[in-house]
Formats: structure tokens, sequence, C-alpha cells
């Protein structure tokens, strides 16, 4: 046996669920973390000889089983200087009434590391992703002062540096105002040696279920675990066992897979009634209203037909296999007629809901899906909408254009999937597809990413998740993809606690939200707050190439407005981009415009609609030709009610057509400002139409742009990082 494997296995023989002190430090030693030289000794043990290999000064500390937090007992002494003073201090530890009674296995006398920053990590092995590892600022005060990042391993050396510099508090550990600079390659050491390929973490995961190293203390020449405390799992692991978290994989040929669900021959719809009113009707009158080309067949115990359709009374009595099903019945009713199809169905879609989204209804949802497996199909749902495929024609709603687009969306939520795609169609999305994927009974998110990151047809990917059992894949996937395409994430229920235990800071801290934010830094994914933020992100990505020789930090803002200006320049700083004054060149040929009093050339240029009225707005055109090639991004927004109140002109065209000749190598953005009046939003969706046409896109606010802008830029970076680290 190992010596890791000793220390846990007597730990376990001893029946304790979480490790002593020296035995957790032992550990950590063994996997290169240092921790302070230290004795282990009884508690009548004489002190003197003990300590004759130590140096001081000593810390003291109780090692008694039953007591976690050992600070809020009283037992922990620090700053020792010699054996006399550590007799005294255990002394006082024995007569408290705070540890009286408990059961002591004796103490532990280190020596002091040196001063440096406390610092606290941490890892835990999370339901969905498996091992992930913590960083933050320590000591007492850590869930206090909320400073941390979490990253999911194995980490790499970029994932460790990128912890460092999400801290608030990393000017402190650099030195600011004077102060000490930690040694920050000892910390990406320890996060390395922690969580890293052949860290601590991974290879003891179903072992060890959290760690906390609070503090390790930074100097400026190392770090040390001052302290450290590591759970224990349930049980021990079972050989031969496989891993509980899903192993998946990629397919042969996921386009294969898939093409029937996306390009059925045909389809069968279970909750179609004779009398026109169920969720089925509506499918059929959608399928044949978009021009599904194949057969559609109801299926219903007693209609002889079904919206002028023949009906069918099962799966069985189906004159040939279909591709996909759409099921609408009762809930308890599924099950049964999913055996009954005997592989004649490739993937069934259920809508029906009651099953674990509904309080006890798990049980049947396992059986729903042990149900599809007998049938002998894949199954998407339950508690899902349906599937919408342009070059299918697949629809589950009417009005959605006949174009096949190149955004992929999948969505937990089908109502919320319905809004992204009339909404995101108003504002300029085109969709490759669209699945509504429910509970996740059998296919899951990673399986359908999977497909859109093979598909060619898919630029962008669109994610709204709410509980993704598949996490951990969905994790390896878009890691090994490495943003090759832009993928958006709008995650729900972020705010909810993940595992919790009062053993760890780290169990404490690790929310869902921290968790999908370090997701999200790791495979260069765009986690946004809110559903216009979602539809806004996905535009820019749908419009705007990402460069490959740098990424967009300067821009430059034009229009008409200038508190507009002002306000706007502050949403870009706070996104990290960069409106910064103009170079010498661009200077010049600003001023050689001589524009009129009113107007201001510095970055961001504000030209008042009084003033673009001159020459029916050919001025516009001149400003953009004067900054061209000066920053990554030209953001033109237009104050529309303003500008149309110059009825005598075609102004707005001119502007439109200034800003659609413009870009030379820059991303072109356009704000189009409205009051909401219905003739000017008619107007605003004419130029939107037009602009998304040359491959410009249309923002309502310039809030909305910084933020399309901020996360093309952020991808930007990530595919420029290193993949190594």
């Amino acid at each position: 046996m190992s010596p890791t494997g000793a220390i846990l296995a007597a730990a376990r023989k001893a029946g304790r669920r979480v490790l002593d002190e020296p035995d957790a430090k032992r550990l950590l030693a063994a996997f290169g973390i240092a921790v302070p030289a230290a004795v282990r000794i009884r508690p009548d043990e004489p002190i003197a000889p003990a300590l004759a290999g130590l140096t001081p000064p000593f810390a003291l500390k109780l090692v008694a089983p039953e007591i976690v937090h050992k600070s809020d007992v009283g037992g922990v002494a620090l700053a020792l200087a010699d054996a006399a003073a550590v007799e005294a201090a255990r002394a006082a530890m024995l007569r408290s009434p705070a540890i009286a009674g408990s059961q002591i296995d004796g103490f532990l006398v280190e020596e002091m590391a040196p001063p440096g920053h406390e610092l606290v990590v941490g890892g835990l092995v999370d339901r969905a992703f498996g091992p992930i590892v913590m960083l933050g600022l320590g000591g007492v005060f850590v869930e206090i002062l909320d400073d941390v990042a979490f990253r999911i391993c194995p980490l790499i050396r970029s994932d460790a540096r990128d912890m460092l510099g999400e801290l608030r508090a990393r000017p402190v550990l650099a030195g600011a105002r004077g102060g000490v600079a930690a040694d920050e390659d000892a910390i990406i050491d320890v996060l390395l040696r922690l969580g890293g390929p052949d860290g601590l973490l991974p290879a003891l995961a179903d072992e060890i279920v959290e760690i906390d190293l609070n503090p390790l203390i930074v100097s400026p020449k190392g770090a040390v675990a001052a302290d450290a405390r590591i759970r224990l799992s349930e049980a021990p692991p079972t050989a031969g066992v496989p891993p509980t978290l899903p192993a998946g994989g990629p397919r042969a040929d996921p386009l294969d897979y898939f093409r029937p669900l996306l390009m059925p021959h045909a389809v069968a719809v279970l909750g179609a009634s004779a009398g026109g009113g169920a969720p089925g009707n509506n499918l059929i009158r959608c399928l044949r209203g978009y021009g599904f080309p194949g057969a559609i067949y109801p299926i219903h115990p007693a209609a002889e037909t079904i919206e002028g359709l023949r009906a069918w009374r099962s799966f069985g009595d189906l004159p040939a296999p279909v591709d996909y099903a759409f099921v609408a019945v009762a809930a308890p009713q599924v099950p049964a007629l999913l055996r009954s199809a005997a592989g004649r169905v490739r993937f069934a879609q259920i809508m029906s809901s009651g099953f674990a989204e509904a309080e006890g209804g798990g049980p049947l949802e396992a059986e729903l899906a042990a149900a599809a497996r007998d049938g002998g199909m894949r199954l998407i749902g339950p508690n899902c909408l349906g599937t919408f495929s342009p070059r299918g024609r697949m629809t589950f709603i009417d009005g959605m254009a006949e174009a096949v687009g190149t955004v992929g969306l999948l969505s937990q939520s089908g109502g919320l999937a319905m809004d992204v795609m009339r909404r995101g169609q108003r504002r300029g999305l085109g969709f490759s597809g669209v699945v509504t994927i429910g509970n996740c009974a059998d296919l899951g998110a990673a399986d359908f990413v999977e497909f859109f990151l093979a598909d060619p047809q898919t630029r962008v990917i669109g994610l709204y998740l709410e509980d993704a059992a598949d996490a951990r894949r969905l994790f390896d996937l878009l890691r090994t993809a490495r943003a090759s395409k832009p993928v958006v994430l709008l995650k729900g229920g972020r705010t909810r606690q993940g595992q919790r235990a009062a053993v760890s800071h780290t169990g404490a801290l690790a929310s869902d939200d921290r968790v999908w934010v370090g997701f999200a830094r790791q495979t260069g994914t765009a986690l946004v707050e809110n559903l216009d933020e979602f539809i806004d992100v996905l535009l820019g990505f749908q419009l705007l190439a990402p460069r490959e020789d740098g990424a967009t930090e300067r821009v430059v803002l034009f229009g008409n407005g200038g508190g507009s200006s002002v306000l706007a320049t502050d949403y870009f700083a706070r996104r990290g981009l960069e409106v910064a004054p103009f170079g010498e060149a661009a200077a010049t040929a600003l001023r050689a415009l001589a524009l009129p009093a009113g107007s201001s050339i510095a970055n961001p240029i504000d030209v008042p609609a009084n003033i673009l009225r001159h020459e029916n707005g050919a001025v516009a055109g001149q400003v953009l030709d004067a900054v061209r090639g000066e920053a990554d991004a030209l953001v033109m927004h237009l104050n529309m009610p303003v500008i149309l109140s110059y009825r005598q002109t075609d102004m707005l065209g001119n502007l439109m057509r200034a800003a659609l000749r413009a870009g030379g190598g820059s991303h072109l953005v356009l704000v189009l400002r409205s009051d909401g009046e219905p003739e000017i939003e008619a107007k605003k969706q004419e130029y939107r139409l037009q602009a998304i046409a040359a491959g410009i896109p249309v923002y309502d606010e310039l809030p909305a742009a910084a933020s399309a802008l901020a996360a093309l830029a952020r991808l930007e970076r990530f595919r420029l990082a290193p993949a190594s680290g």
C-alpha cells in the first residue's frame, strides 16, 4: 500500500471521516506541498526532548477528533518562544472548559511559518463537475471578505495564474503601497500540486470530498500550509466500479447520429386530438405550415383522422419506422407508450411534465429513461417544447424564418427558447437549429454541444442551462474545443448554494455561480447575466468574426448625443474596453474637417444632429474615413427621434449608408436609439435588417454594444493564450 493509501486506510479503520492535522499534512507533503516541520506529542509527554529537532518559535495545536475548528475553542497557541512556553500553553488548553471532556489524541508542535500573506487554498469534489479547487484571501475572515476564485480540475498553469488575477486582493499580494510581495510562483505551484493533472485532489477524488488549507502563508520566498483539514468520502472506493460522473466521449460521427432528429423523414405525434386543441395539434399545424416534407403520423387510440391526417392506434401500427416522435400525453402514460415502440422510433421528445421537476416525480422519470432504452430510442426531455430545424423544415412555433442560420441553441426551458427565437429573430439572429432539452433524463446538453461543434452550419452556440447533470462532460468538450466556436451561456440558478460542510471554508463558499464562472474562464465561454445580454452577445458573435492577430481593446465612439457618449465611455471602460484619445494622424484628419462649434472630435466623437444635417449627413462618412484603422472597433450611435425630426432630408439614410461603407479592418457596430414611437420603431427595424444583411450588428442601447464587444474581446484573448498554460 502506498504511503497516502496507508494514511487514508488508517483513518477509516479508526472510524474518522476527517483526517487529523498531522495526517492531513503528511498527505500534503506526499504531493509536494510544503508544511511546517513538526512533532506530535502525547498529552502527558515531556516537551523539551520532543522539540530537540525543531527551531523556535513554535506553534502548539490541539489534536482532537471531535473538535474541527481548533481556534474557536482556544486549541491553538502561536509564537511560543521555547519548551517552557509550549508546556504552559498545553497546560492551559487541558484546563480549558471548552476542551475538557473531549477526546484528546495529543498535540502538534510546529515551527512557525515565515511571516507573509495569509491565503486559503481548498478543494472539493462537486457532484456535477468532479474535483474543483479554490483560492482566496485567507485567515479567519475568509467567508466575510468573500474574495475567492474557483476552477475545475485538472488545472493548467494559466488556470492557476488566472485565479490569482481574479482576486480583488491581487495588488496586495503584489506588494502594493510598499508592502511585501508574495511569491506568486509558489502559490501557483501549490494550486497545481493540489489540482493539476497529477495533483492530490484528482488523484484521490474517490477518497476525499473536501480539502481546506487555511492559512497558506506565502512569503517572498515560498508558501507553507500552516493548517489543513481534509474530509473523506462516506465509503472507500470499490475496485472495478466505474466513476459516478458520466464519462461520455465523442461519437464517431455526431452529424450522422443526430441527422434523423434535425432532418427527419417521418414524424409521429402523440398528444393530438380530433377536437384540435391539444399540443400535438399545434405541432402538426406548425410542421405543415413550415413546409415539412416528410410523413406525419398522428397516434391516437380512437380517432380516425386528426388535422386531416389518418390517425394510427400505436407505434406498432405505423406503416414505417419514424425518426422523431413528439409526445404530449399525461406523464404516467408515457413509459408504456415508449416501450411499445420496439425499435421503431429513433428520437422521442417528451413535452409532458410531471417528472423529476415535480415533487415526487423522480421515480417516474427514472422509469421513463428505462422505457426509452427498452423501446430502442434516445430521449429528449421530458418537460420541454420541441425542436426547430430550418434545414429539416421542423418547427414547434410559427412565424420562424425559413433561412438556415448559424446559431445553434440549446435550452432547458422551452418558454425561454421561444423568447430567444422570437426576440432574437427580430433582432437579427438566424438559427441553424434549436433543441429544448428539459430535464435531460437521457440526452443532455453535452450531447447536442458535441453535434453543434461538429456541424459546419453552426458558427455560434447558445446554451440556457439550469441543472446540467453532464456538466463535467460539457466542460471536457468545450475545454478540448478551445473556443473554436463561440459559446454563450446563460445559467439559471447561479445563486443557489452548492454542497456545504461545516468542516471546510471551501464547501461553505462553493456556489453554483463561482463554479460556473470558473467553467467559463477555463473554456472561453461567454457567461451572461440575462436574456437580453444573451441575445446581444449571440448577435455579436454571429456577425463579427474574431480577430486572429489580437484582441478588441480600443474603441471609437461616434454619434449624436454628448451625454450618451460620456456614459458610453463609462460602460465600455467597465467592461475592459478603452475609449482612448486619437493618435496624431486621426486627430489631424478630424481637425481638417473643421466641424462647427458644438462638435467634439475627441474620442468619443460627438456631432449634434443640427451639424450632421449639413450636406445631408455626408459628414458622417468623412468622420468615419478619418478614424478608419484607428481602433479595433467603431461604434456609431444615432438618436433616431432627433435625426428623423429633420424631415426635409434623408439624413438617417445617408448616415446608415456611411456606416455600411465603413469598417476597414475594424469591427463595426451600430446603435439605433429610439423613444418607442411606432413610426420610429418601424424605421429602426427597416435599417436594422439592412445592417444585419451587410454583416453589421445593431443594438438598441450602448451598454448592449459594450457587452457584445467585451465578450468578443475575451474570446479573442482566450484563443491567443497558449493551450498548455
